[in-house]
């Protein structure tokens, strides 16, 4: 099945980017490029990520207007609640509406010694609290030339499949050697990659559930490329960085049907 069967979802991952103020600005000017455009937001799900202090701002704002951009945090603690100082509960996301969440993103992973033991505990916190989770794997130069194509990726997957329990989730394939690094992966790259992914969802949840389950690419995406990805049977969509912060780009990502008749 292509991704006729599953909604594509166009994820905008601001980091550390933009205070609550700007994230207003910045959500505003999305929703009304997107309606000038004619978006349809059914066939295409747009969905922005802004730091914590801004999410309260950007669920008012979404709230109050009815707009049809989702949100969701970066990160999210294994913990529902107690002494951990400067986590995040999900079920404060939840409070939010906040649809997503980020899990095990490989600048978490990097920066702050994520295991894949982790990733799959938030993972499942999230899953807890009704929170849909963006599971975040991905390789290196070295483990891909090492290993094979896609080997680590599902390796730290299959982690997360075995602690869960079959639920919704979407999975973010991000080549680390692409991300920001204006280099990205070729289609055939990352749709076998994305392909390995959701063979690995059917062998732990079954058919039913890898048929279901939205894999997205994340690496360098722009609107010059993202066509060329979403053409592939198995790619969902996008985790957007860098260029989630440029609305007008972003916008044109979020269409890359009408500007390549896909």
């Amino acid at each position: 099945m292509g991704i006729m069967s599953r909604t594509p979802l166009i994820a905008g991952n601001w980091k550390m980017n933009l205070d609550h103020l700007q994230a207003i600005a910045t959500v505003q000017k999305l929703a009304w490029t997107l309606k000038d455009a004619r978006h349809d937001f059914d066939d295409v799900e747009v969905a922005v990520f802004p730091p914590f202090t801004d999410l309260r701002s950007v669920q008012t704002l979404i709230s109050a207007d009815k707009l049809p951009i989702r949100f969701g945090g970066q990160d999210v603690s294994r913990y529902a609640s107690g002494a951990y100082t400067g986590e995040i509960s999900g079920a404060f996301l939840a409070a939010l509406d906040a649809a997503y969440v980020i899990v095990g993103h490989s600048e978490r992973r990097m920066m702050h010694a994520e295991t894949d033991q982790i990733v799959a505990e938030k993972t499942a916190a999230a899953v807890q609290h009704g929170v849909v989770p963006v599971v975040c794997v991905g390789e290196t130069s070295e483990d891909r030339e090492s290993r094979g194509a896609g080997v680590v990726p599902v390796e730290q997957l299959q982690v997360v499949l075995d602690a869960v329990q079959p639920a919704e989730i979407v999975v973010a394939y991000e080549p680390v050697w692409a991300i920001g690094s204006g280099q990205a992966a070729t289609p055939d790259q990352a749709q076998e990659d994305c392909g390995a992914l959701r063979r690995a969802i059917a062998g732990a949840w079954g058919d039913e559930a890898a048929t279901a389950t939205r894999v997205l690419y994340g690496g360098s995406v722009k609107s010059g490329n993202i066509a060329g990805f979403m053409r592939e049977p198995d790619i969902d969509g996008a985790l957007v960085g860098g260029a989630s912060l440029d609305v007008a780009e972003f916008a044109a990502i979020a269409r890359f049907r009408q500007h390549v008749g896909l």
